[in-house]
């Protein structure tokens, strides 16, 4: 699938402001699934860009306006090819019949800790609470002890979609997993950190992807505003190797999703972040366009 993207954040200050240092993740990655094949990058004031990639691999540009401002503005363009990933039942056939138990023993072992100890431990959105440790080990009592990693994983991104109501209202941006099982709603970043925290409770490693889900035409249009930002999960299955999760949508992780970039949880992975100096007030606004484009 064939996708043009086009993303746009803006602030407005309440007074003039100076200084302001940023750093974006709004270039998509590419890897076996996706290519980027243009991006484009608009700073308003206008403002020199520096690129990067920080330690997880992301693509990151970073600049600052010096001057006084009091509307900042960044503007993104891209077009990004995408392929379908492999099914379930694919994904099991590659595992040829392994035995459920040697995967998990793996999993157990000193080498996947220190191989993936970044996706292990805990961290502010992923603290393992009893609650939490309750709620992971429930998806083996319902499916059974002897379910593979993959299994498993698949059975509780379908138990988080099922038991939990999506609702916008409900959580903020500081929401954490712990939160997320007393209140019993949420939004995709905090389905997104709870499957985190459960996988990570089984020694499971995984990650936080920060990305764009294209739903436009589904819903009777070409285009898809706002709700296209969205946040899912990488687990590592030992033989298949990292692996995609939707916790909040029922579809597999396939041409429809545009991966901008993974890290431990939603900080690592802010779209846009920064600093300034003047006035405290601000508003912000985002609006993201996403339209499947022809062959």
């Amino acid at each position: 699938m064939k996708l043009n993207i086009s993303h746009m954040t803006q602030y407005e200050y309440g007074g003039a402001v100076t200084d302001s240092v940023n750093e974006i993740r709004l270039t998509p990655s590419t890897n076996d699934r996706q290519s980027c094949y243009q991006q484009a990058i608009w700073i308003e004031p206008n403002a020199s860009l520096f690129s990067y990639e920080d330690y997880f691999g992301n693509r990151v540009h970073s600049f600052s306006v010096n001057s006084l401002h009091q509307r900042l503005t960044i503007r993104t363009q891209m077009t990004v090819v995408t392929k379908n990933a492999p099914s379930p039942e694919e994904q099991a056939a590659l595992l040829n019949g392994q035995p459920a138990r040697e995967a998990w023993a793996w999993l157990e072992t000193e080498e996947a800790a220190n191989r993936f100890a970044e996706f292990l431990i805990p961290t502010e959105y992923t603290g393992v609470t009893p609650e939490v440790e309750a709620y992971a080990s429930s998806i083996c009592d319902k499916e059974g002890a002897d379910m593979s990693v993959l299994g498993w994983l698949i059975a509780l991104s379908g138990d988080i979609r099922q038991s939990f109501v999506y609702d916008p209202e409900a959580t903020t941006v500081e929401t954490k997993a712990s939160d997320m099982i007393e209140r019993k709603r949420g939004v995709c970043q905090d389905f997104a950190h709870l499957m985190i925290t459960c996988c990570r409770a089984h020694s499971i490693p995984a990650r936080y992807v920060s990305g764009y889900h294209f739903v436009g035409d589904l819903q009777g249009g070409s285009a898809d505003f706002e709700q296209a930002s969205h946040a899912w999960v990488e687990a590592y299955v030992p033989t298949l190797g990292w692996c995609s999760f939707d916790p909040t949508n029922e579809a597999p992780v396939g041409e429809r999703y545009v991966k901008l970039g993974h890290g431990r949880d939603y900080k690592d992975i802010v779209p846009v972040k920064g600093v300034y100096r003047g006035n405290g007030d601000q508003t912000l606004k985002v609006t993201v366009d996403v339209r499947k484009m022809e062959d």
